[in-house]
């Protein structure tokens, strides 16, 4: 599982082998969710409120490169 970014203290990444909808995991301390790309919302699990307005403004910064980190990932590149 590919590390996407690191930034105060939460890691982001991205399996080679997921299923649709596009999106990606992010961890805080011992804190997990799954991010959906396109829409920058929480599918799964749950972070603190400092560290969900982080990562959620980060995703849609972020949204392009995300895209193309998920399209290389479904043709198994890095």
């Amino acid at each position: 599982m590919p590390e996407i970014s690191l930034f105060y203290g939460i890691k982001v990444t991205m399996y080679y082998d997921d299923h649709n909808p596009p999106h990606f995991h992010a961890e805080y301390n011992d804190n997990k969710i799954i991010v959906d790309i396109i829409k920058g919302k929480v599918i799964k699990g749950g972070f603190p409120g400092r560290q969900l307005k982080l990562i959620l403004a980060w995703t849609v910064i972020h949204q392009d490169e995300l895209m193309q980190n998920w399209e290389l990932s479904k043709d198994g590149k890095p």
